[in-house]
């Protein structure tokens, strides 16, 4: 069982966040790795995505930036709109006419691009958005996001993930609250570049932002 597998690491940002690693052989769309990191019960749990809201929140108040609108991906709706309400009551400006943060998720096509509906569109054009995550490990998703926004006529004021490999990706800083070396032996591998897989070790589960499915 993987679940037995589990370890726990602590956020710096909050010693009460903790990140749950299971060390193993996975494999997401771009990339293999060696630990699963399992948000489950951080994109879920409302006391635990307002912990992470309330984690996320400082750094947006330290660059000051308007912020009219949260994309959410990788299931990540629960922190987003925690972080809206404290983005809000930390008096982060917001340009929208109602004076207060969308928090919206976007569609993908059957190519997996990222789109937005005709009617959601007044949530990106013209905004400033946040685009929010659970992990980042190579940057395709993050850098196809920006794309996205940006085509719909959206403005990118900030990167959030709860994990991120990266610091950057196109020259947008990710704030995350785990980054690589804060997970111990924590490795990832292009996926024809893989030495676990040529070492004959079976991959044990495909991954994405959204949980794993055991092979």
């Amino acid at each position: 069982m993987l679940e037995e597998r589990v370890v726990k690491y602590y956020s710096r940002k909050d010693p009460n966040i903790a990140l749950k690693v299971i060390p193993g052989h996975f494999s997401t769309k771009h990339a293999h790795l060696n630990c699963y990191l399992d948000v489950t019960t951080m994109k879920t749990r409302a006391n635990e995505a307002e912990r992470i809201a309330v984690a996320m929140k400082d750094y947006y108040n330290v660059m000051g930036r308007p912020i009219d609108t949260i994309v959410c991906i990788d299931g990540c709706e629960v922190i987003g709109a925690f972080l809206a309400n404290e983005l809000a009551r930390a008096g982060i400006l917001s340009m929208n006419a109602h004076k207060t943060i969308y928090v919206v998720t976007p569609e993908h096509d059957i190519y997996g691009d990222m789109i937005f509906r005709d009617n959601m569109k007044l949530a990106i054009k013209g905004k400033n958005v946040l685009l929010l995550m659970a992990s980042c490990t190579t940057g395709r998703t993050i850098r196809g996001s920006i794309e996205c926004i940006k085509y719909y006529g959206g403005t990118v004021q900030g990167v959030s993930a709860i994990f991120s490999a990266l610091d950057s990706v196109d020259g947008f800083r990710i704030d995350s609250l785990f980054r690589e070396e804060d997970i111990p032996n924590y490795e990832s591998y292009q996926n024809h570049n893989c030495p676990m897989c040529e070492a004959g070790e079976p991959v044990e589960a495909l991954v994405n932002g959204y949980g794993y499915s055991k092979l």
